[in-house]
Parts: C-alpha cells; structure tokens; sequence
C-alpha cells in the first residue's frame, strides 16, 4: 500500500516524456552518424564541427538568436492556435501580412521617435491577427475548413507582399525587388555591437512568458485549452467556442506577424520579395517538437537556428552538403513525433500495473 501510494505522486507522465525526448534525440544522432558514414566523414568530426561553427563565437550565437527570432514568435503562434483547436497551417501568410504591413508603416510615417516603434508592432501585430481572424471567422460562422483556408490566404499575402516589392513602394535605387527603407524610428535597436541581433529577441521571449501565462493563469487561457480539447465538453460549460475560436486564431495570427515585423525592422530595414524562407512552415514542426509550450517552442528554436547556422560552416570545413542538416532535422521531428505514441502506451501500461 504505502509503494503504490508513491507510485502515485510520482509524475511518471513528466519522466517518460523527458525519456522519450531523449531517447528520440538519441535516434536521431545514431541514424545521422550512419548517413556521415555513408558520405564518407567521421560523424564525430562533424558533430564537434557543426558546434564549433554555432557555440563557440560571440558573432555566431548571436546569428542563432537572430535566427531564433522570427522561429520563435511563429511557433508560438502556432503553438496557440493548435492548442486552441485551431489548425493553423497560415502561418507563412500572416508573417508576410505583419511584415508588409510594418514596412508600409515604416515608410509612409517619416518619425525619428521610438512612439512610431510601437505603432509598427502594434499594426503587424493586428495585421497578422486580422489574416487570421478572416478564416477563423468562416469557420465558427460557416464550419468552413480552415487548413485550406489559412494555406490559400499564404499566397493571398505572399502576392500583396511582391506587389508592394514591385509597385508603389519599390526601392528605384536598387537592383533587386524591394521597398524603400524605413525610416530611423521604425527600426528595432541592435543590443550586441558587431551583430545583428536586436531587441526582436526580447520580444520575442516576452511574449513566450506572456502566452505561458495566458495559458496557465488567465479564465480565457483555460477556455482556449478546453476548446481545443473538447467544443462539445467546452459549450456544455458554459463557454463561448465560437468568440474563443475567434480569439484563438487573432492572437496566433499576431504573433506571426510579429515575426514578420522583426525582420522587416531588425535586419533589413525594408520589405524583400520573399523575405521569408519558410519560417512560417519550420513554424509548425517547431510547434509540434516544443509539444506546444511555449518553453519548448523556444528551445526547439534554437536548435534548429543552431542547426542552420552551422550546416554552412560544415560544409565548408568538411565538405559535406548543408543539406544533411535538413535531413538531420526531418529525422528529429520523425522520432519525436513518434515517441508522442510510446509516450501514451507507457502511461496506460503504468496505469493499468501499478496504479490499479
């Protein structure tokens, strides 16, 4: 008796999902030491290498937070939709909504003042919020499909995004399709001399804390997580599913365009055509392997910046192609995802010999 009255305070479901994340991890680098192998390199050469060119220089750690960034705010972006019920795959689109929304701002309100700052994260923030808004409100209203919504609404905002590159606001001085620069009160201060990391990552952990507190201490945090477990168990509690799906999605959409918002105002200081390489899509695979938490949508961050950042200096030192990190990564979201299997039969298993 007094065993098993242990056994109950022990959170087994904490230690097998920590076990699992490491027995994935796990996996993951025996299956990528046999694809080294298979190229012809020592796989412990190019692990010290690919840490060596990420976390052992001042300018490169701050390259991987500068990466971080946009990774950060867009996965938990996700991270909220999803847990809300709200199948987000628009991502990609909101970004590009918040991005050109804080360039057209940058450029028409000529200020040196930090006021203008924080109109541009407020308007990307609503820009974002409102392309994902659009398909939430067809879906509460309509019950309309939101996966293929928010994915044509991605090229809907890429297309405005090139036209802006392309038309009024184009740069007449540069070669390449882009709007003019910003001005000097829109553009996020650099907080590391000799980088190009800014304040972007500030806010970025920020709201990290703020979503973890909507989630565990807020009324509408507790709606969002009933919502997205159970619509039904949620509306017989008296809650709202239709103005919490609507929530749901503003504030993930949000923090999407807030990710386009730093790249516009901390590293280029003008809209590109294409200024994203896909953040918003590495977005939901960095949501799933955080398992939704703000916590580990940041941490999943910046192993994968980190990967990034050194597949070029691995490349360079031991000529095997960058894009086996790409490969490396496929396998990590394959074995973690996984193990979110394990992880359920174990705890059944845990259960039905030790608990009953």
């Amino acid at each position: 008796m007094m065993i098993k009255k242990n056994l109950k305070k022990f959170d087994i479901a904490l230690f097998i999902k920590i076990f699992n994340i490491f027995l994935s991890i796990c996996f993951t680098f025996i299956f990528s030491s046999l694809l080294i192998l298979a190229a012809g390199a020592s796989p412990v050469n190019v692990f010290i290498t690919i840490f060596k060119g990420t976390w052992t220089a001042y300018d490169r750690i701050a390259e991987i937070c500068v990466k971080a960034i946009p990774l950060i705010l867009a996965g938990i972006g996700v991270s909220v939709a999803f847990r809300g019920g709200f199948w987000n795959i628009g991502a990609e689109g909101q970004l590009y909504a918040g991005a050109t929304a804080a360039a057209v701002t940058g450029i028409l309100i000529q200020w040196n003042s930090p006021a203008l700052l924080l109109i541009v994260i407020v308007i990307s923030f609503i820009s974002g919020a409102f392309w994902a808004f659009i398909p939430g409100l067809l879906k509460a209203v309509l019950n309309i499909n939101e996966v293929i919504l928010t994915m044509m609404m991605n090229y809907i905002a890429i297309y405005i995004a090139s036209y802006v590159c392309h038309g009024p606001f184009r740069d007449t001085h540069g070669y390449l399709p882009q709007t003019q620069e910003i001005s000097q009160g829109a553009m996020l201060p650099v907080i590391m001399e000799r980088t190009r990391l800014h304040a972007g990552i500030i806010i970025a952990l920020l709201c990290s804390l703020i979503i973890y507190f909507l989630f565990s201490r807020t009324v509408a945090g507790y709606n969002i997580r009933v919502s997205g477990a159970s619509p039904r168990a949620a509306f017989y509690g008296g809650i709202n599913v239709s103005a919490t799906l609507l929530l749901t999605a503003c504030v993930s959409g949000g923090m999407c365009g807030l990710a386009g918002m730093g790249d516009v105002c901390g590293i280029h200081h003008r809209l590109l055509d294409g200024i994203s390489p896909g953040y918003g899509y590495t977005a939901i695979i960095i949501a799933l392997l955080g398992r939704l938490h703000p916590a580990g949508v940041v941490i999943s961050a910046i192993v994968f910046a980190s990967l990034e950042i050194g597949a070029g200096f691995m490349q360079r030192t031991t000529g095997i192609p960058s894009s086996l990190v790409s490969v490396i990564e496929s396998m990590m979201v394959i074995f973690i995802l996984g193990s979110e299997i394990l992880e359920k039969k174990l705890i059944r298993l845990w259960q039905s010999r030790f608990l009953q």
